[in-house]
């Protein structure tokens, strides 16, 4: 799994897979005001970046990898 839930904050670690998107939607549901921890993410599949697009969490790390920053907070304004 490559979505570590904690009690405030997701942090996504390597490839966040399309499989994943329908727990982060719920978690983040029932979670308002959490933080999101992409400093390890590699790969974010489009169903994930939806998720965070119409729920958009507090982005608290942003990835290392230059170009997948760069993409992430054009689709993520202000998070």
């Amino acid at each position: 799994m490559s979505i570590h839930y904690q009690k405030k904050s997701v942090r996504m670690e390597g490839v966040v897979g399309v499989e994943e998107a329908e727990g982060l939607l719920d978690w983040l549901q029932n979670h308002p005001g959490s933080k999101i921890n992409l400093g390890s993410c590699t790969h974010l599949h489009a169903a994930n970046l939806q998720v965070l697009m119409a729920l958009r969490p507090t982005i608290s790390v942003w990835p290392s990898d230059a170009s997948l920053k760069l993409w992430l907070q054009a689709a993520l304004p202000a998070c």
